[in-house]
């Protein structure tokens, strides 16, 4: 069985079927990969960038995004380093209405156990269990 990586225009061709060519080989490295003839793996930033072109460049929304991506990681033949953090920042991506990789932040943060971010983004208040800081609070610390 051949292992490798595989890359987010890949990913991005299987699942919209655009350009159609390029989407008819991807597919069947797909197909290959269900019939257990390659293991494909994939980085976070892999998923991250291919998150951003659904949503910016196909206009695809957050449910649609949630659906697509947990069953592409659905594949047993495709690997990733830590699938139930990527599960868990595409659902907050979709329900909490964030930026995924923002959302995978997140996790990584209750993964490590800390509960502060410094960030202007105020879209980490709708998160819970964490609290956002203004990166000026360091300074008044000191």
């Amino acid at each position: 069985m051949k292992n490798a990586y595989v890359d987010a225009n890949v990913i991005l061709r299987f699942l919209t079927g655009s350009p159609p060519e390029m989407a008819a080989r991807a597919r069947a490295l797909f197909e290959a990969v269900e019939q257990n003839r390659i293991i494909l793996f994939v980085e976070e930033i892999v998923i991250a960038e291919t998150v951003w072109v659904l949503k910016s460049f196909y206009g695809y929304s957050s449910d649609e995004i949630l659906r697509t991506v947990q069953a592409l990681l659905s594949h047993d033949g495709l690997e990733a380093h830590d699938k139930p953090g990527l599960l868990a920042a595409l659902n907050l991506f979709a329900e909490k209405n964030i930026d995924f990789a923002d959302a995978l932040v997140a996790v990584h943060m209750k993964q490590q156990g800390l509960q502060e971010i410094f960030s202007f983004d105020e879209h980490f208040d709708r998160l819970s269990g964490i609290t956002r800081l203004s990166p000026d609070v360091a300074s008044q610390e000191t």
